[in-house]
């Protein structure tokens, strides 16, 4: 188990203690950047401060003017800007939350935040859009040594070093693979790969380390993609083509993983996920549940007469409640997320979804789409291209 994880799993009683009394003259000034329309506020980006008395909101920023004053009631402060710009210069605030699902904003937003002098930075996924954005924005926080958490919030589940613990202890026997399929509705594809794919991709590298290298192919309607098919994606993705994507990641553990999604092939009940594959059992995540994972024994290639029973996996181990109350709210608001950020700045220590994690999470993306534009060849990590891969092909 790493450091991170050990504070991960010691922080659990902070976590859990809704009630807990907060040092007033501790409490950490909150300035929330949204858009009303182009993205608004996340999913809660906004309303998760007043969750924590550790924290306090003190102004709002939002281009749209009903918006805004949508924003002020909900969030019950008095002062709000139309330019997140000049609220940062007067305001100055510890943490910066930036809401808008739109990426196209985050860079500039980011950038924003860090000149501001601000201590810590919680960023909607997907993160941003390229790894010549990720590269800057990497930069930018470690010099003014800003902690930039992203908010995949499966990726903060406190659960995630016992299933760690259980795998070092042969629970499942050898890992062979990871395999993550998106959601797989109606934005099957490129786009399900960008907007909900990420949160697959972080979450594995926490199983399998770093990627190496990648191979993938991008599908529109059953044939390859070519620059024919290239156009704007939605929520300022940028350039996206391609309604079937298949993806196969090289990892620093030694086994692959993998990454698929076809537009409408999704089973609404089932949401989207991915499960870890060994040769004695699985383990399977899906994604926002709660419990979050569950454990099946056996080798899963090998058919049994019995039926194989799925057990829920807590952070007390396989079958066994849940000893954290409300687990599940807190990690919806972003509760376990939040303070993970707010612990990270007071230890000086990288928050467990860090700056460096949101970028190696988008060149995964982009190496799905390097790897497509070279015909499926193997690219290997860090990718030579720095841009789009789409605008090349």
């Amino acid at each position: 188990m790493n450091r991170r994880h050990f504070l991960a799993t010691t922080a659990l009683g902070a976590l859990a203690l809704q009630s807990r009394a907060a040092d007033s003259s501790a409490r950490l000034r909150v300035a929330v950047i949204g858009h009303t329309g182009r993205g608004n506020y996340g999913h809660g980006l906004d309303t998760m401060w007043l969750l924590m008395p550790e924290t306090e909101i003190v102004t709002v920023a939002d281009a749209d003017a009903k918006g805004l004053e949508g924003a002020l009631k909900k969030m019950k402060v008095t002062r709000g800007f139309a330019d997140y710009h000049k609220m940062l210069a007067e305001t100055k605030p510890d943490l910066v939350a930036i809401g808008p699902r739109h990426v196209d904003q985050h860079r500039d937003m980011i950038l924003a935040a860090v000149e501001s002098g601000a201590r810590g930075i919680y960023i909607e996924k997907p993160f941003c859009r390229t790894p010549a954005e990720a590269d800057e924005l990497v930069a930018a926080c470690e010099r003014r040594k800003v902690r930039l958490a992203v908010a995949h919030r499966n990726r903060y589940h406190p659960v995630l070093p016992v299933l760690q613990k259980l795998i070092a202890e042969d629970a499942i026997g050898r890992v062979l693979e990871i395999r993550a399929r998106g959601k797989e509705d109606q934005r099957g594809g490129s786009l399900d790969l960008w907007v909900l794919g990420s949160h697959l991709l972080n979450l594995a590298t926490a199983f399998a380390g770093k990627p190496r290298a990648c191979s993938a192919t991008v599908l529109q309607d059953g044939k390859p993609v070519t620059r024919a098919d290239v156009k704007e994606g939605d929520e300022g993705i940028g350039l996206l083509a391609g309604n079937e994507v298949h993806a196969r990641f090289e990892m620093e553990r030694g086994f692959p993983v993998f990454f698929d999604s076809v537009a409408n092939a999704g089973v609404r009940a089932a949401g989207f996920g991915l499960q870890i594959i060994g040769t004695k059992g699985v383990f399977d995540f899906r994604i926002d549940q709660e419990p979050l994972a569950h454990f099946r024994a056996g080798n899963p290639f090998q058919p049994m007469k019995e039926p194989r029973v799925w057990e829920p996996v807590t952070t007390a181990g396989i079958g066994q409640p849940e000893p954290i109350a409300h687990l599940g709210k807190l990690m919806s608001a972003h509760v376990v997320a939040g303070r993970d950020l707010i612990a990270a700045i007071r230890e000086g220590r990288e928050p467990l979804c860090s700056v460096r994690d949101g970028a190696v999470t988008v060149e995964m993306i982009c190496a799905v789409l390097e790897s497509h534009r070279l015909g499926g060849q193997r690219v290997t990590f860090p990718i030579k291209t720095r841009q789009n891969p789409l605008a090349l092909l």
